[in-house]
């Protein structure tokens, strides 16, 4: 074998080897903290029933309900906090024993360090743990090729506003 086709073999080895860790290698990693209020009653509710089953009203855990969200994301778990995004998607009622729903949502960053970006989250809720973990499963902008999971625990369930308000730290790859 030539001694050029030995050395272009190499050449090509390398790079292509270059190539698959520099894909496979996060450049970043983000923690993220905020508060998600979901208001389902008031004058201006920011998660809507949009469908249910047949037998939703008989079911002690809601099964078969599916709510839309556009729900406020804040710096602080206060009504009066600092907006810095929404989470836009929806919830469905997808346990028939318990209080456990599948949430698939974007988090849209509309303020700070992440303005115009988005994380996109999908997995299991069950309301009544302590602390849920879902999946970060991409995103867009500053969080291209993101992946991680979002921690989230209830700090108030349907306060007098009718909020309930949920901490989130999320922990991104990107």
């Amino acid at each position: 074998m030539s001694p050029f086709i030995i050395c272009l073999t190499i050449i090509s080895t390398l790079t292509f080897l270059t190539t698959t860790n520099a894909a496979s290698s996060p450049n970043n990693l983000t923690h993220i903290q905020f508060y998600f209020h979901d208001y389902v009653t008031g004058p201006n509710p920011t998660a809507l029933r949009i469908a249910q089953a047949q037998t939703t009203a008989q079911s002690t855990s809601t099964f078969g309900a599916l709510v839309m969200i556009d729900d406020p994301l804040t710096e602080k778990p206060d009504n009066n906090s600092k907006v810095i995004g929404h989470a836009q998607g929806m919830y469905g009622f997808a346990d028939q024993n318990q209080l456990a729903l599948l949430m698939t949502m974007n988090l849209v960053f509309s303020d700070g360090e992440f303005n115009g970006s988005t994380l996109s989250v999908m997995g299991r809720n069950s309301v009544m743990d302590s602390i849920r973990e879902m999946a970060v499963v991409g995103g867009s902008g500053a969080f291209r090729f993101a992946s991680g999971y979002a921690q989230a625990k209830t700090v108030t369930f349907m306060d007098t506003n009718g909020a309930t308000i949920v901490e989130y730290n999320v922990y991104v790859s990107h």
